[in-house]
């Protein structure tokens, strides 16, 4: 079983901060890429900021400037430090890791993809 499991979401004002972070378990042997998805109420699911393995990164142009995200290779981890956090940052976050190559005891399966739960982001005043 892989899991992800997201941290740090909560309540911020307009202007504040927030770092959220992911940890990856379970059998994997690899992963491409990993990265954040948000879903704010009554919108489609967007990427937010995607990392791959050789750092390579890319962000919704909403963001930039403003949030960067960060990946130990080695521990499974992804952290997204978010900025100047606007209203209209309020979302749910997903933690995602795709090209996921996991160890089964029939061999290695490569190409899944995994979602965490989700952590909330409350930008407020």
């Amino acid at each position: 079983q892989v899991q992800l499991v997201e941290s740090g979401g909560g309540l911020v004002q307009p202007g504040g901060s927030l770092r959220l972070s992911c940890a990856a378990s379970g059998m994997i042997f690899s992963i491409d890429n990993m990265g954040w998805y948000r879903q704010a109420p009554g919108k489609e699911r967007e990427l937010v900021a995607r990392m791959t393995s050789l750092g390579n990164t890319n962000y919704a142009d909403s963001v930039k400037g403003r949030f960067t995200i960060s990946r130990d290779t080695a521990k499974k981890t992804v952290t997204l430090q978010m900025n100047s956090l606007k209203f209209e940052d309020t979302a749910v976050y997903y933690c995602n890791a795709e090209g996921v190559t996991i160890a089964t005891t029939q061999g290695l399966i490569d190409g899944m993809e995994y979602w965490g739960k989700g952590t909330l982001v409350t930008v407020s005043s």
